[in-house]
Order: structure tokens, then C-alpha cells, then sequence
């Protein structure tokens, strides 16, 4: 009883207005007697929870994603376009056109509006329908906070339907609101959560979308505007309707301005004189609607999205991690870089067309930090792929495209692709589990042309007895080679050997170590621990492995052999200043965009490794011979610098591929065909990978620093 009559009063407010207003003490005594679901006892809870149900639930904000200057604007992520902005960077127009047109007296009422209730009641009595509302700016609020923090369809309809019960949970909740916070506070908070169409929600969108201006910058004619446009969106719309009705919704709003005393007639007569100006861009949302000059940062935007999607820190699962993204209001600042970006896409377009069926793409990583600078690839990201060429797999060609021009396809890694097999650039994770091993780099084998492996062979062309028999590439391999000789001539005789003397399971476990994972059931069969030991070609690159994956790979060797899991961001904020008033939240950075690095080799391993990775580019190691040529002789003319690197190529040149390294950068090109990977490339086109690193390097490092690679010890060497 006692909390009954303790509810009872602090409804006072609400029936005194009711009694004041005489004819409509009918109107709101019926709801607070008919309405099952919100009587006393619900009403108190909901006063009670009040702080709970409106203080502290944010509306959805657009998060921003930049590139590595925190300026240049790769794209956004929303449901509902919206940034947070405090009043005092809103236009003053703004706040009286709204305060005008929606609430001429909310500075005078306690959250509900007697006499605007009298008057609706009236005017709906006359026309025998509802053709005047009620509501004031703050019940307008509360009816906007609850449906943003509904949690179901049954709560956004609760929120929304048009019910006696819906109209006194939100009096009761406007006039408890008005106790807890200022008119100030109030009115910031509705023009931060309405919506003013064409898919502009909040103030700054609405500025954004339909003038191309901040909120601060609004003029009396484009703030009259705006604030007609939230009693019906679409029906106002000038954008996509006549704008005649707009005019004569922001005259309307013009003139309610004169009548309180906002601007002076004459004032208004000139405004009503003017047309409506629009200046209309289109907000980018998502991947796939990057500007045109931008399109190719698509697959760096893709491969962004999927490594949010596996962060922990913004939800259990993918889902709640992409509902975050898309209404969470952060800022985001990636790590591509947009001139190395540049330089990559125009030596990657440069060498292979974007209409060829053979993806030609390069990423680049920076070592010690595990930041990915660039992703290009010599395609159009798009989800239209209805003017595609032909499929190059002759049992897919009748049902279905091919990948080229436009794809969404993750052709660079980070996403569920298995990537294209690497060749001989994984011949560096047989000459690091050596050197882990203990190996010293002046171990030697006679090489040569064709061995007899202790694997088991598979009964193809490569079989010899039962047992696995690689040969070499050319004739004129054979011989006794060391590791930088064997790894600058790519000497496969070589390296099956040392791959037999460290064991094939260990240069596996290797490649995992250093981020490779396996994406097709004939690999995860392979490198599973029952079968590993047997995995003989693993060191000529059977597997397949990503552009992403590789160049990290390489970039734990560039960096003294610190593993940084490849990263496509340098700081994650949360929501604003503003917003972070709002919902009692710090506005801070997220701590998802460290570097998460470990010494995965040692210092001297990794030196070791990189001293004889100089052997393939015609660099000069620091010890040791090379053997008198290289597999990529002209890399080190070209880089201009030190730099180090392995070519790769695959049966019949299947696919081709250059990983190159310096001490700041790493980069992995490859050229293959992603519909169909029986496809071969051709010889002829594996020099486009080396050209593709080399002069990306060059272009990306020429007004840096040059740096020399540390040399190893003299224990690992011999």
C-alpha cells in the first residue's frame, strides 16, 4: 500500500497536468486504469530503473576507419549513420528550429505539456482523428532511448506501437528524466538520436548527408530544413521527393521560429524567399563502397573486417563482434599506408591487367611490429560480378563467373581462402629449423640432380622404388653446396636433405611457428603430427599459404626473429568525448592494437637466415659463397640497398612467387590463378613477382634511412 501511494505521488506532476488541462483528465486517467501491463507495481519499476533504461544506453554511432595518418578515410561501418556531437558544436539554429517546430514550450514544462495536451485532445475530438500529437521534445527522447536499447523485436515494438500504455511510459519516464538531467542536456541528446531520413541519424549525419557541413555550421534556412523533416522523413524528404512539400515544412518551421521570437520577420521572409540548396554525398558504409580512387583498399578493408571479427575483446562471437563495429562509434586508425599502397598497386596493375584470369598481388608487412603497410592485388573489389570473364575450370565455366575483373575474394589472406602453393620460399622454414637445430650455415651436402629420399613416394613421376625422388631444376645445381649457395640456386637436392637431417616434422612445426595455417583437408592431413614426419615435399612448397602469411613469415627473419601476428591496426578509440559522457564510458583506446610479438628463433637464427637469403637477389652475404649466381639476380640492383629474399615456383609454374626483405620491410607477391589452380602461370611470367618486390621496395623505402643487416656470430656460421 505504502509503495502504491509512494508511486501515486511522484505521478502527481503527471495527474496535475492532467487536472489542470480539464478536459483531458478523461484521456489520461483511462491508459493509468486500462492498461494491464503498466500498472503501479510496473510503474514503479520503471521509474526505479529509469537511470538504468535511459542514462546509460548509447545511440548507435557510426565507427570511422582511417588509414595510417589518421586522416585519410577509408571507410565506415553503421546501421544507423550517426556521430555523437555536443551541443556546443551544434549551430544555435539548429537548437531553436527543432525547440520550434517539434516543442515550442519545452523550456516551460516539467516533461509533459499540459496545454499541448488540452490542444490535441481538442483538435482530434474536432477531425475524429488523431491529427495532432502531444508529445514533447523529452517524451519524444524516451521514445527514442527505448526503442535504441530495445534488445528484441517485442521490446522495439513496446517501444513504438501506438498504445495508451507506450504514452504513459514515456510521460512517467519524462517527467522523472527532467529531474535527472538539464533541458540542455535533454534537447542534445534528442537531436543526437532523431531521425531526419535518408539514412541520417542524428544532427551530424543530417548536416553530413543533406549539406555536406558540421553541425556548427548549419544556417537558419538549412536548420528549418532539417528540423521539418523529423515529424515525417520520408514524406519531406528533398532528396528523393518534390521540394515543394519540404519548402512548405521548413516555411512552416521558419515562421513558428518568428512567432517565439527566434529570428525577426524580415529575417524570415528572406530565408522563405530562398530554395532549398542541397549538396549530397554518399557516406561510404562497408568494404565494398570505398571511393572509386580507393577501390583497390577494399582487400586491406576485408581483410580489416575479418580480423575484427576474431577479436574477443569486442564480443563472444562474430556476431556481437560485427554489431559493435557497425554501432559501437569508434576510431579507428589502420596501418595501411596510403603511398606504399599506392606504389604497390601500380607496380602490381603495371605487370598484370586487371581483365587477366591470373591474379597478380603483393602485401607488405613491417618487421618487429607485424603491421601490414599495403594489399594490391590487380583486381576490382566489387560484388558485381555480372560482366566477369569466363571461369578457367572447364567443369565450373557453364554455372558460374570467373573471379576477374571484380571480386570480394579474399585473394591476399586473412580470410577463409587456402592461398596458392609457394614453392621454394619455403625452403626458409627448412633452413631455419636447421639453424634452430644447431646446424651452422657452412653445412654441406653433395647435391645432386635427382636423390633418393627416405620419404615415401606416391607412385607419380617423382617416385623411384617406392620412395620419394626429387631433382633439381637444372642440370647445372649438382654439386656440394652449403646453405647460402643451396638456398641462393635453389637447390632442392640440397634441402631435402637437410629438411631428412632436422626432420620433416620439426620445418612444419616451423612454418606454424611463424604463422602458416593449413586450410585444406589434404594439408591439415598432412601436417598433422602422425603424418608430418613424412611430409617430404613440405620443403618445396607443396602447401598452400596466403601472400599475408608469407610475408610475415619473412618479416620474423627481417626482424631478428620476433614473430608479430600480421596486424591491420594502430589504435582502436572508443566512442568520443561526447559520447563517453553519455554512457559514463573513459572514450579510450581499446587495447587490441599492440603489437603481440615473441621471440619465436633466435637473434643469431634469424641474421643466419637473412645472410643467406642474400644469396637469391645477388646481395653479398656476410659470410660464405653463393656460388657464383642467383635465382633473382636483379633484385639487389633494383632495391638499391641491402635486401634479401627467396623466389618460388610451383609443377609447370602453376604459380609463381617472390618473397623479398629488408631490415624495415618485407613483401610477398605471388601470380597464380585463384578460379582454378591446375592453371599454369607459365615461366615466362614468374619474373613478375620479383619485379613487382623490387621496385615496391625500392619506391616505398628511397627517402628512408639505409640499413645493413646485422651479421651472425661466427658459432653459427661454421
Amino acid at each position: 500500500m505504502n509503495r502504491t501511494l509512494h508511486v501515486l505521488g511522484r505521478l502527481a506532476p503527471l495527474l496535475r497536468a492532467g487536472l489542470i488541462a480539464g478536459v483531458v483528465v478523461s484521456a489520461v486517467a483511462y491508459p493509468l486504469v486500462a492498461i494491464g501491463g503498466l500498472g503501479a507495481k510496473a510503474g514503479a519499476e520503471i521509474i526505479q530503473n529509469m537511470p538504468r533504461e535511459l542514462r546509460t544506453v548509447p545511440p548507435a554511432q557510426t565507427t570511422y576507419v582511417y588509414a595510417n595518418d589518421g586522416k585519410t578515410l577509408l571507410t565506415m561501418f553503421y546501421e544507423e549513420h550517426r556521430r555523437y556531437t555536443p551541443i556546443s558544436q551544434m549551430s544555435p539554429h539548429i537548437q531553436q528550429a527543432i525547440v520550434a517546430s517539434e516543442d515550442s514550450r519545452f523550456y516551460e514544462h516539467n516533461g509533459v505539456d499540459a496545454k499541448g495536451i488540452a490542444r490535441a485532445f481538442v483538435a482530434n475530438q474536432q477531425s475524429g482523428a488523431v491529427s495532432q500529437g502531444a508529445s514533447t521534445l523529452t517524451m519524444q527522447y524516451v521514445r527514442m532511448a527505448l526503442r535504441d536499447s530495445a534488445q528484441s523485436p517485442v521490446e522495439v515494438q513496446a517501444a513504438t506501437e501506438q498504445t495508451s500504455g507506450r504514452k504513459i511510459r514515456e510521460m512517467r519516464l519524462a517527467t522523472e528524466l527532467e529531474k535527472q538531467i538539464s533541458k540542455t542536456e535533454i534537447l542534445e541528446r534528442y537531436l543526437n538520436s532523431a531521425y531526419f531520413g535518408h539514412r541520417a541519424y542524428g544532427i551530424y549525419a543530417a548536416a553530413e548527408v543533406f549539406f555536406s557541413k558540421l553541425p556548427k555550421d548549419l544556417t537558419v534556412i538549412e536548420a528549418a530544413t532539417l528540423a521539418g523533416l523529423v515529424k515525417a522523413p520520408s514524406e519531406y524528404d528533398p532528396a528523393t521527393r518534390d521540394k515543394a512539400a519540404a519548402t512548405e515544412r521548413r516555411n512552416y518551421v521558419i515562421d513558428r521560429m518568428t512567432a517565439i521570437g527566434y529570428i525577426s520577420p524580415d529575417a524570415a521572409a528572406q530565408a522563405k524567399a530562398e530554395p532549398i540548396t542541397l549538396k549530397l554525398p554518399t557516406p561510404p558504409n562497408d568494404c565494398a563502397s570505398l571511393a572509386k580512387a580507393q577501390n583497390s583498399w577494399g582487400f586491406f578493408c576485408d581483410y580489416f573486417k575479418n580480423w575484427w571479427g576474431a577479436q574477443p575483446a569486442f564480443g563472444g562471437n562474430p556476431l556481437e563482434r560485427e554489431d559493435k563495429l557497425r554501432r559501437g562509434g569508434y576510431t579507428i586508425v589502420t596501418s595501411l599506408d596510403p603511398k606504399v599502397q599506392e606504389i604497390a598497386e601500380d607496380n602490381v596493375s603495371g605487370r598484370e591487367s586487371i581483365d587477366s584470369r591470373f591474379a597478380h598481388g603483393i602485401v607488405l608487412v613491417e618487421p618487429g611490429s607485424g603491421s601490414v603497410k599495403a594489399m594490391a592485388v590487380n583486381r576490382v573489389y566489387s560484388l558485381d560480378q555480372s560482366e566477369n570473364g569466363s571461369h578457367s575450370d572447364p567443369k565450373k565455366r557453364a554455372r558460374m563467373k570467373g573471379n576477374y575483373p571484380n571480386t570480394v575474394n579474399p585473394l591476399l589472406g586473412g580470410g577463409d581462402m587456402p592461398g596458392y602453393q609457394a614453392g621454394s620460399t619455403f625452403k626458409m622454414f627448412t633452413m631455419l629449423a636447421a639453424l634452430d637445430a644447431g646446424k651452422p650455415l657452412s653445412t654441406a651436402y653433395n647435391s645432386p640432380y635427382r636423390i633418393r629420399s627416405i620419404y615415401p613416394g606416391d607412385g607419380g613421376p617423382s617416385s623411384c622404388g617406392g620412395y620419394w625422388c626429387p631433382s633439381n631444376a637444372s642440370a647445372a645445381m649438382t654439386g656440394r653446396h652449403a646453405m647460402w649457395s643451396g638456398f641462393g640456386q635453389s637447390v632442392n637436392t640440397y634441402f631435402v636433405q637437410l629438411e631428412q637431417s632436422v626432420g620433416a616434422d620439426k620445418v612444419v612445426k616451423m612454418a606454424e611457428r611463424l604463422g602458416l595455417r593449413w586450410r585444406t583437408d589434404v594439408d591439415r592431413n598432412q601436417a598433422s603430427p602422425e603424418r608430418a614426419k613424412g611430409w617430404g615435399a613440405f620443403t618445396l612448397g607443396v602447401s598452400d599459404a596466403t601472400p599475408l602469411e608469407m610475408a610475415n613469415a619473412y618479416a620474423t627473419v627481417a626482424g631478428d626473429g620476433l614473430y608479430c601476428e600480421p596486424m591491420p591496426v594502430l589504435s582502436v578509440l572508443g566512442p568520443d568525448g561526447a559520447q563517453a559522457k553519455f554512457t559514463n564510458a573513459q572514450g579510450e583506446q581499446v587495447d587490441v592494437a599492440k603489437p603481440r610479438c615473441r621471440q619465436e628463433v633466435s637473434k643469431d637464427v634469424a641474421r643466419a637466415a637473412a645472410d643467406a637469403a642474400r644469396c637469391p637477389v645477388a646481395d653479398r652475404p656476410a659470410a660464405g659463397s653463393c656460388g657464383g649466381w642467383s635465382t633473382a639476380d636483379s633484385v639487389r640492383g633494383t632495391v638499391g640497398r641491402p635486401v634479401a629474399g627467396k623466389t618460388g615456383t610451383t609443377d609447370s609454374t602453376r604459380s609463381a612467387w617472390f618473397v623479398g626483405f629488408t631490415p624495415e620491410l618485407a613483401a610477398a607477391s605471388f601470380i597464380a590463378d585463384p578460379d582454378n589452380p591446375f592453371n599454369a602461370v607459365g615461366d615466362w611470367q614468374s619474373n613478375k613477382p620479383i619485379d613487382s618486390v623490387a621496385t615496391t621496395l625500392r619506391e616505398a623505402l628511397k627517402d628512408r634511412p639505409v640499413r645493413d643487416f646485422v651479421p651472425p656470430s661466427s658459432a653459427i656460421i661454421s
